[in-house]
């Protein structure tokens, strides 16, 4: 099979399935090919599972490719979740031995929807941080320039989209590590509200802040997979037991009379001016559109990062005390240093930090009194050279990880749900994209907008020169 099709969205795919023109077993073998090749470069893949992919689309029936969106669609999930009878290592040695006894809670959903696990995906050692940098199985590339950073900590799930390896990936995102990533590779990358994907299955960072994410090529393709993952599961105490919903059903709707925030502070300051000019563009779209941008104005911003660290630092140390007892001498030296943070901390220190983000949570809720979405840059930069430690915008440095996740952190914490896309190409030849953030559990609102901006011409980008 020719790999034409390697960078076709999940719905052309699932139409040319039905058309008799592929079958799922084809499929596999075409992105396992690819895999194959490209995975040298991309670093995308710590673990490939074409054998079981291939044997499952074997015994997929006419039936059971009529359930679902993605039936017998290749996917691929970050090394965090679990997949029965597969390694997790979670991107470290610490778990080179850990074979998974059942599936992830999302990833369950997918096996039940017909959709063919294709393997795991790189990151930066569990999770912690932005950058996708990894001394044991590399650093992932990012498909516009293989010189530059594909982002993290979800990076190995961008970059196999992006570098035509499978059309979708499962994440997490506990600072942005959804979001910034498939920004930064021009993709969609959704972070749903806290607890409406179960995180049972998925070996934890930061319980707090911890969200699985999604990433598409397209909004439709992140609506259709929402609608199969969502759900409730006794065993994630963060779990909201709330009934489903037809996500796909806002594709195609106007917006006219929405709201859309605009913030004045923190959300549009130290940016790339290209990034700011692309996010004009878009809201003078959205207001011909029929849209009201509305100003508003968040809380001080000023120690949010500070409070996210404090919290994720000791929940990660709590994670990981006994296996820092058993295996210590096998993480990389990134981990352990944030671990050792973590014991810095007092109990005091991590409680203020608990009480800011539940103000954040109850500040971010009222501002949706004036506004039903709000919109901002998805980050301040665009991907940067492998190796970058530092940025400077305005005469300020900043370290290269909190750039990449200064615009996402925020709403890990307010656990708002937020969806970044692309909206246009830097000059030089790399994504820029933008973020909405809506009320708990208003997803469709997410996608209504998205959908309208995907469709406008101006805001497409071309896909990255993978195979020339």
């Amino acid at each position: 099979m020719s790999d034409t099709i390697a960078f076709q969205d999940i719905r052309s795919l699932k139409a040319l399935m039905d058309a008799g023109e592929i079958t799922p077993g084809e499929l596999v073998a075409m992105f396992a090919g690819r895999i194959s090749r490209y995975n040298g470069v991309s670093r995308a893949f710590i673990t490939v599972t074409e054998d079981a992919a291939a044997a499952e689309a074997a015994s997929l029936s006419r039936e059971d490719l009529a359930k679902s969106p993605i039936a017998g669609i290749p996917y691929a999930c970050k090394d965090l979740f679990d997949v029965k009878d597969v390694l997790t290592t979670a991107g470290s040695r610490v778990f080179h031995d850990r074979i998974a006894a059942e599936d992830a809670y999302a990833v369950a959903c997918l096996r039940n929807a017909g959709a063919l696990n294709l393997g795991k995906t790189n990151l930066h050692e569990f999770a912690y941080g932005a950058t996708g940098e990894n001394e044991v199985y590399g650093t992932c590339v990012n498909a516009y320039d293989t010189t530059r950073l594909a982002g993290g900590s979800s990076s190995g799930s961008a970059a196999a989209i992006a570098f035509g390896l499978v059309p979708a990936a499962l994440g997490t995102d506990t600072g942005g590590s959804v979001r910034a990533p498939a920004v930064l590779n021009g993709l969609v990358g959704l972070k749903p509200t806290i607890g409406r994907v179960p995180t049972s299955g998925i070996v934890p960072y930061c319980w707090t802040l911890d969200h699985v994410g999604l990433m598409t090529r397209t909004i439709a393709d992140c609506a259709d997979i929402l609608g199969l993952v969502a759900g409730h599961d006794p065993q994630d105490p963060a779990s909201v037991n709330l009934p489903g919903e037809n996500y796909p059903e806002a594709l195609g709707q106007d917006i006219s009379g929405l709201r859309i925030g605009i913030p004045a502070n923190f959300f549009f300051e130290r940016s790339d001016p290209e990034i700011l000019e692309a996010l004009e563009r878009v809201k003078a779209f959205l207001v011909a559109q029929g849209a009201e941008m509305v100003p508003i104005t968040f809380p001080d911003m000023e120690h949010t990062r500070t409070v996210s660290l404090t919290v994720q630092l000791p929940e990660a140390l709590s994670a990981h005390s006994a296996h820092l007892q058993e295996r210590g001498e096998l993480y990389g030296k990134d981990f352990r240093a944030g671990l050792a943070l973590g014991q810095c901390l007092l109990a005091e220190h991590y409680v203020k930090a608990k009480r800011f983000i539940e103000r954040y949570r109850q500040q971010t809720t009222a501002l949706f009194d004036e506004v039903d979405l709000i919109l901002t840059p998805a980050t301040p930069e665009i991907a940067q050279k492998i190796g970058t430690v530092m940025v400077t915008r305005d005469g300020v440095d900043e370290a290269i990880g909190n750039a990449i996740t200064r615009f996402t952190t925020f709403f890990n914490m307010t656990g708002h749900p937020a969806l970044t896309m692309p909206c246009g190409l830097h000059s030089e030849g790399l994504p820029i994209g933008l973020q909405l953030v809506a009320r708990y559990f208003d997803e469709k609102s997410l996608f209504r907008v998205a959908h309208v901006i995907e469709r406008h011409d101006a805001f497409s980008i071309p896909l990255p020169k993978v195979d020339s």
